[in-house]
């Protein structure tokens, strides 16, 4: 496992229960509000816990949100 590159500072932190989804936003600007309102996807607090998301797989979030959104035109 990988170690983090930089300690986390828990203060700059958002705690995910003051995330509200705007449900009537289309997919799009809903994944941009949740990150504007999240700050850092990657870290966030969740019931006091710090939160570090990492992917195994071979994309990044980033790659995976990109292709979310870019999928739905697709079709």
């Amino acid at each position: 496992m990988e170690k983090e590159k930089e300690p986390i500072d828990r203060s700059e932190l958002v705690d995910i229960s003051t995330v509200k989804i705007n449900t009537e936003l289309p997919v799009e600007e809903r994944i941009k509000d949740y990150i504007r309102q999240i700050k850092d996807p990657y870290h966030y607090i969740d019931h006091g816990v710090v939160v570090t998301i990492k992917f195994a797989g071979k994309k990044s979030f980033d790659d995976c949100l990109k292709d979310a959104l870019f999928a739905r035109d697709a079709v």
